[in-house]
């Protein structure tokens, strides 16, 4: 008996900035994991992949991440993708610099 599929969002580094993204339905690129495409499909996961691995012009590393439907959207079920909706450990860089609260 084959596990059943787990929902996954398609993920990647910008090329440019390094920031962590997220393919979006609409096939653009967002920081934000709840603006994500959520996949509840396989087969559509590994098409979605394959799309945003070949936008090699715009990032890099793409896989697929495993999620969960929030309320405000996708959300991380792994620790690891959960720090990296967080953006760099540095304050000073990336999505951190913009916390109000630091």
């Amino acid at each position: 008996m084959s596990r059943s599929f787990t929902p996954k969002v398609v993920t990647a580094n910008d090329l440019r900035l390094g920031d962590v993204v997220y393919l979006k339905a609409d096939d653009q690129w967002t920081r934000l994991h709840t603006e994500a495409e959520l996949i509840d499909d396989e087969a559509h996961a590994q098409m979605r992949l394959l799309h945003g691995a070949a936008q090699k012009l715009l990032v890099v590393g793409a896989y697929l991440a495993d999620a969960k439907l929030g309320p405000n959207g996708p959300e991380p079920t792994h620790f690891r993708e959960e720090f990296r909706t967080r953006g760099p450990s540095n304050y000073a860089h990336g999505k951190q610099a913009d916390l109000s609260n630091v």
